[in-house]
């Protein structure tokens, strides 16, 4: 009885001084991709991991997807993960880029733009804290992204740029999202691996009775001199068209950004 009710009463919650109001029915109507029916179950634990994680469906922060038998996934948004750290009282900014091989070299890029015979080997980021004295690092390889989606055959450079954010992020803000995880990670279209309802169950458990977004932590050692990643001359690249992070199936309710 308490599935169903939420299935059709909103629940209520405030996201950044907005108040959200979240159903099941909105949800499976509205929020869902893929062409699989997700379980009640699955939308009550996509609505509780958006009210203790604060995230704003309606505004492209979280939706779910679901193909055939599949279990349902939870998809969240960079700039879900962005916001988060913005609002850190740690966090002094990030610099991320291209790897590339030039010749017989490996070559850091800030940005995601290559010369013409340089080939893509991956992504980095670097997540700078005011409290530590080095920045967190993340160097990806891109032959383990991207199967099988249109965006990273489209714009494979500042898919794996995007994606080595997301995961410095995560590494230097685990309490914040570090159960979270985004599109450019999985293999959508098709059935894809991240953010499984167990781990949503645990992730609800662990927070349900504490305040989600505490962003205070101890200082320890103001950062030291940021120093920018190698740049290059570039040769100029083919216009790529603006991403969009969202164009798996139907466009969410009030898009408003």
């Amino acid at each position: 009885m308490a599935n169903e009710s939420m299935l059709t009463k909103p629940m209520e919650y405030e996201v950044n001084g907005n108040e959200v109001k979240l159903s099941g029915n909105m949800v499976a109507q509205y929020l869902t991709r893929g062409n699989g029916k997700v379980s009640e179950q699955e939308l009550v634990m996509f609505m509780q991991l958006c009210k203790f994680q604060k995230l704003n469906p309606f505004l492209n922060e979280a939706y779910l997807i679901k193909f055939g038998n599949q279990p349902a996934q939870i998809i969240v948004s960079k700039e879900a993960f962005m916001k988060r750290a913005e609002q850190h009282s740690q966090y002094s900014g990030l610099e991320a880029g291209i790897i590339v091989e030039r010749k017989d070299d490996l070559v850091e890029i800030e940005g995601a733009v290559k010369l013409k015979n340089d080939v893509l080997i991956g992504g980095w980021a670097k997540v700078y804290r005011k409290d530590r004295e080095r920045p967190i690092s993340v160097k990806l390889s891109f032959s383990e992204f991207g199967k099988g989606q249109a965006t990273w055959k489209d714009m494979p450079l500042n898919m794996i740029r995007k994606t080595a954010i997301v995961n410095a992020l995560r590494e230097a803000f685990p309490d914040n999202v570090g159960a979270l995880y985004t599109e450019e990670e999985s293999n959508a279209p098709g059935p894809t691996q991240v953010n499984p309802i167990e781990d949503v169950k645990q992730e609800i458990e662990n927070n349900a009775n504490q305040q989600v977004i505490d962003f205070e932590d101890t200082p320890e050692q103001e950062v030291s001199n940021i120093k920018p990643a190698d740049k290059v001359e570039v040769a100029e690249e083919k216009e790529a068209k603006q991403e969009d992070l969202f164009d798996v199936r139907k466009p969410p309710l009030n898009p408003e950004f």
